[in-house]
């Protein structure tokens, strides 16, 4: 996990857009102040036991709670730079409907095997090579599928 000073230090060197706000509790709120929106909030209570929350109400890859907000606690870096980054473009695009393209990662293992996470008509598939290894429901479930078979998301870019 995460400690707050590298979340804080991860949000405010990719993301020069966001403004910082303290609120109660030495918690953090990072605002997005070129919203087309009435909500500003892109971090939402950023706390130094490393909790945090991003809004990312209308984008139907994440799980949010009944405020829009999905849980960064457990966040890696390139899974909070993604999620931040998302946020900030639903805050930033004038349709609420997700047009989105639809995801396509390639993970790779310590050996060096790939596997490709594929979103197809609403179900997210891994794929090694043409073949289907397994599919899920949501994102989450796939991502935690990749990660406990020890796979991360490879920084190499899509599988195109």
């Amino acid at each position: 996990m995460l400690t707050f000073e590298e979340k804080q230090h991860i949000i405010e060197t990719n993301f020069p857009e966001l403004t910082r706000k303290e609120v109660s509790m030495k918690r953090l709120n990072y605002h997005y102040e070129d919203s087309l929106y009435e909500k500003t909030v892109v971090v939402q209570h950023l706390h130094p036991n490393g909790n945090g929350f991003v809004y990312v109400e209308w984008l139907s890859k994440y799980e949010t709670d009944d405020r829009g907000l999905v849980n960064i606690r457990e966040a890696a870096e390139d899974e909070l730079i993604t999620t931040v980054r998302d946020a900030i473009r639903m805050l930033s695009t004038e349709e609420k409907v997700e047009e989105e393209e639809p995801i396509e990662e390639v993970w790779v293992n310590g050996e060096g095997q790939k596997l490709t996470l594929l979103e197809e008509d609403g179900f997210f598939n891994v794929y090694h090579g043409p073949n289907l290894e397994d599919g899920f429901g949501d994102y989450k479930e796939a991502v935690d599928y990749l990660k406990e078979e020890s796979f991360r998301r490879s920084s190499g870019g899509d599988a195109k």
